[in-house]
């Protein structure tokens, strides 16, 4: 029988796969089809009616003292987060940002010990570092000849990452005292706030009309699943496991990266893909697979 920290473990796994996949197919209609800015106005608008709508069927009432803790949690977690990320993931490759995103199990151990108190064991230390490991394999043997990177591009993930992490950990106390469903109703309407006055001018902007049927799909997988499932996902873990245990799954995206140009080579018959596929990168998954494991994995306690 799965206990609520497997079923934890399994949301986040879940999250993570959907947000590997993101990479590849919000970058697929930036900026041809929609701007960063309108992308994001459309993901917190459409995820933040289904989160309220859900938040109708739960009495839970907020505590006045706890909203500037929401606000904060909106700031951090909605307009800082997506914006840097949709605007980088603009500029940059899908692969840089799915590397660059690594660095959040690190951010998330700091602002814990910081801020929560949080132990950072040496066999966390260990996960993180073979999990970092294999990121850095996938990203030095991942470029591209294209070269789509972009440094600003780049910079702007890494604020995302930041963002995120710190979000995580201020967060967590608001999980413990309300239902999950409440708080991130509540960090969506504050999120939305916030990136209200960037998004408005370049969603009424957007040229609805040339939206083909990939369009729509692409932007309803990103509402409907990177935002309000994978938010769902996370938002439930925080209830049973670490921050920093949340933030660590996040090397599973790289994989997933990696999982999905095999897709295109072997399965898809894209040949070009066919040359991206070699031993390291394998290693690669391996690792990031295993870091992951060794920092979620509980420490066996000691017979007296």
């Amino acid at each position: 029988m799965l206990t609520n920290t497997h079923k934890a473990h399994l949301a986040l796994l879940g999250a993570n796969i959907i947000y590997g996949a993101n990479h590849m197919i919000a970058k697929g209609i930036m900026p041809e089809k929609i701007g960063p800015s309108a992308f994001i106005f459309v993901r917190v608008v459409g995820a933040g009616i289904l989160f309220w709508i859900i938040k109708s069927f739960i009495k839970d009432k907020i505590e006045r003292k706890d909203f500037p803790r929401l606000i904060l949690c909106g700031l951090l977690g909605v307009a800082i987060n997506q914006l840097f990320f949709f605007h980088g993931l603009n500029l940059t490759s899908p692969i840089d940002s799915s590397i660059i995103i690594t660095s959040i199990p690190v951010m998330v151990l700091i602002f814990s010990a910081l801020i929560l108190k949080e132990k950072i064991t040496a066999q966390k230390l260990l996960g993180l570092t073979v999990g970092a490991i294999g990121a850095v394999l996938l990203i030095w043997y991942g470029k591209t000849a294209s070269g789509t990177s972009s440094a600003l591009g780049n910079f702007f993930v890494f604020i995302n990452t930041c963002s995120y992490a710190l979000y995580l950990v201020v967060v967590k106390p608001m999980m413990a005292k309300y239902n999950s469903v409440t708080v991130v109703s509540w960090v969506f309407l504050f999120g939305f706030c916030f990136m209200f006055p960037i998004g408005i001018g370049d969603f009424l902007a957007t040229d609805f009309s040339a939206f083909d049927l990939n369009t729509y799909l692409a932007v309803g997988f990103v509402v409907l699943f990177t935002t309000f499932f994978a938010y769902l996902f996370n938002i439930y873990a925080l209830n049973y496991v670490a921050p920093s245990v949340n933030g660590s799954y996040v090397y599973l995206q790289p994989a997933v990266s990696f999982i999905m140009v095999s897709v295109y080579a072997y399965v898809l018959m894209h040949e070009e893909y066919a040359q991206d596929i070699n031993l390291v990168k394998i290693l690669s998954c391996l690792l990031v697979i295993s870091g992951v494991y060794l920092i979620s994995r509980k420490p066996k306690s000691k017979l007296a």
